[in-house]
């Protein structure tokens, strides 16, 4: 999955690209100022992400859970917004997001309490996902940010602990282990031979 950079060309404050709408159901996210627009997903990352999606809905109310459908304003140089594949609100950040024209979470709001991301093949999206999104979602205080990559057959968790995050690698039949999800009790096997 390739990035491509899209019009238009001039660095993007925040504001503008909040209120951008260039007519098509394209999605894009903004780095350093720039937008990027992101390429349909594969139908395994998806099946991912959605099987995920219902596995929380066994313990947090539907509400809380955003599948692709949210953005997070994050810290970069210039004007940073990520578009996570799955995300857990806390109460707090779901109060915020109520009457808001778009579903952004804003630097003045809630951090998400769990953010996924699931690795699409290629060395810049591995990039993307296990160092440039790890800065960002430690800089929003994102309590775990799991890392779910297909290629290697292993699940990152990043947990915050004392202002940084400490990653715990799942491979195999281990039981992936949630601070967040507390009961959750799926192997990583479980949850990628699901996309599979």
């Amino acid at each position: 999955m390739t990035l491509a950079t899209a019009s238009p060309s001039k660095l993007m404050t925040l504001e503008e690209y909040l209120s951008y709408d260039d007519g098509t159901d394209t999605r894009y996210e903004l780095v350093n100022g720039e937008l990027v627009k992101m390429p349909t997903e594969s139908p395994l990352n998806c099946q991912i992400a959605k099987f995920l999606m219902f596995e929380f809905a066994k313990h947090f109310p539907i509400a809380l859970i955003c599948h692709k459908d949210i953005e997070i304003v994050v810290s970069g140089r210039r004007a940073k917004v990520r578009l996570p594949d799955l995300v857990l609100l806390s109460e707090d950040g779901y109060e915020a997001l109520t009457n808001q024209r778009s579903n952004t979470i804003i630097q003045e709001m809630p951090s998400p309490v769990l953010v996924v991301e699931v690795v699409s093949p290629g060395r810049e999206n591995r990039d993307r996902d296990y160092r440039y999104k790890r800065t960002e979602y430690a800089a929003r205080g994102i309590n775990e940010y799991w890392i779910i990559d297909p290629e290697m057959r292993q699940i990152t968790i990043c947990l915050w602990v004392d202002g940084q995050y400490e990653d715990k690698i799942y491979t195999g039949d281990m039981q992936i282990s949630s601070t967040v999800v507390s009961d959750f009790a799926l192997t990583v096997e479980q949850v990628l031979a699901f996309g599979s």
